[in-house]
C-alpha cells in the first residue's frame, strides 16, 4: 500500500513537471507582447489595414476592364476593316 501512494505522488509530480513546462513554452509563445504570437498579430493587423480597400476598388476595376475591353473589340474591328481594305486595293 505505501509502494502505491509512493507511486501515485510520483506520478502527480511528474504531471504538475511536465504541466509546468508546457505552461511556461505556451507563455513564451503568446503569452507576453513582445512574443512569436503578438509579432504574427501585429503583422497580420498590418497586411488587414494595408489590403482593406481591396474590396471597394476591385468592383470599380472590373468595371473599367469591362469598358477597355469592350473599346478593344471596337479597336479590333476598325484594324480588320482596315486591312480588308488595304488588301482590297487594286495596285496601280
Amino acid at each position: 500500500m505505501i509502494f502505491t501512494i509512493l507511486a501515485v505522488v510520483l506520478l502527480v509530480i511528474v504531471l504538475v513537471s511536465y504541466l509546468s513546462a508546457i505552461i511556461k513554452l505556451l507563455n513564451h509563445i503568446g503569452g507576453a507582447g513582445d512574443s512569436y504570437l503578438a509579432k504574427l498579430r501585429l503583422g497580420l493587423r498590418a497586411i488587414e489595414t494595408e489590403t482593406g480597400h481591396i474590396p471597394t476598388e476591385v468592383t470599380k476595376l472590373n468595371q473599367a476592364l469591362t469598358d477597355t475591353a469592350g473599346g478593344l473589340v471596337v479597336v479590333n474591328e476598325n484594324l480588320a476593316g482596315t486591312i480588308t481594305a488595304v488588301t482590297n486595293q487594286v495596285n496601280p
